[in-house]
């Protein structure tokens, strides 16, 4: 579908390299992808034949984002002779915005109905961040005989219920920041100095978390109302009953972000997850922040190669992993930003 019918501003600068699609699903919903076609280092395109297969990886982003945080990684993966579809979730970025269906089931589901949409020519690893970490788990335990792995970066291991009491204690303390009606030069310098080690397209990527208005300010793409109904749908998931059903093998990325109660419980659950996984890996990056996929392109990048071009990666279910930065600035977000 033609990008002109769907024309609406974003705060961050348009990606180079891909084709933006919009794609209508069963569902009823239609999900915006950005398609990155396989390329040479130099950026022109490069087919892949038969005899060459080349896994295609599906991408999608976190609570309130939207899959423009994934554009570092995309590009690298693409220049390394792979295609990418990097996502935003129904709710999120310029994909439909009903207002019910955001339980994680049907989040899942949504990704499935996609991938037999985009006819990639072979099984996908797919990856989330966060939320869609939870989300990719879910895919991996419906439908994982369909997925070539699955990667969960800094979620998937997300366990609201045994964090808070109760749903309105976790309302309370995880409902979202009034953000419209900020200038957009605002969060521009504050992005700036908050991710001064991140790479332009990654503080582009979380600009387009964003819509611009016409007097200069901005507003989540995802409203509050729906971003309620997501947090809901994550406070219902139980990702330790899904951990023995996923289907594929399945890594565990998870960023290293300091210390605090947070912080502890990830190391707990991280064990357990890769414990518990018929077929599991664990990935540290420390230190990192919350979006490392961001602030990390080209490391991740080849993390997921390894994944999907390395036969030897699962031959040793179990191991837990670290890659260590010394030259990682950004401050560390509160327990709070580092849950979704």
């Amino acid at each position: 579908m033609s990008d002109e019918s769907h024309p609406s501003p974003t705060g961050g600068l348009e990606p180079e390299g891909a084709t933006r699609r919009f794609i209508p699903l069963s569902s009823g919903v239609e999900l915006h992808v950005l398609d990155w076609a396989p390329t040479h280092g130099d950026g022109s395109f490069q087919a892949h034949t038969a005899a060459e297969p080349s896994t295609p990886f599906v991408l999608t982003h976190g609570l309130a984002s939207n899959a423009r945080l994934w554009d570092g990684v995309a590009r690298r993966l693409a220049a390394a002779g792979h295609r990418v579809v990097t996502v935003d979730q129904r709710g999120h970025g310029r994909s439909s915005k009903p207002d019910d269906g955001y339980d994680i089931g049907t989040c899942a589901d949504d990704l499935l109905l996609l991938v037999d949409e985009l006819d990639l020519g072979g099984a996908p690893v797919i990856g989330g961040q966060s939320w869609g970490g939870n989300v990719v788990l879910e895919v991996a335990a419906r439908h994982g005989d369909r997925l070539a792995a699955a990667v969960c970066v800094d979620g998937g291991f997300i366990d609201l219920q045994s964090t808070f009491d109760d749903w309105e204690a976790c309302r309370t303390a995880l409902a979202p920041p009034q953000l419209a009606g900020t200038p957009l030069s605002t969060m521009t310098r504050w992005l700036a100095s908050s991710a001064r080690d991140w790479p332009e397209e990654g503080r582009a990527g979380t600009l387009a978390n964003f819509e611009v208005r016409s007097d200069g300010t901005i507003a989540p793409w995802l409203t509050a109302e729906r971003h309620l109904l997501v947090l809901r749908g994550l406070w219902e998931h139980r990702p330790t009953q899904r951990y023995a059903v996923a289907a594929c093998p399945t890594l565990m990325v998870v960023a290293e972000s300091g210390g605090g109660t947070w912080n502890e419980t990830k190391h707990v659950a991280v064990r357990e997850a890769v414990g518990a996984l018929p077929v599991g890996r664990g990935h540290w990056f420390t230190p990192a922040h919350h979006d490392v996929h961001a602030q990390h392109p080209q490391e991740m990048a080849e993390l997921l190669l390894r994944v999907a071009t390395d036969p030897t990666y699962w031959s040793d279910p179990g191991i837990i992993d670290e890659t260590v930065f010394t030259d990682s600035v950004s401050p560390y977000e509160s327990e709070r930003e580092n849950i979704t």
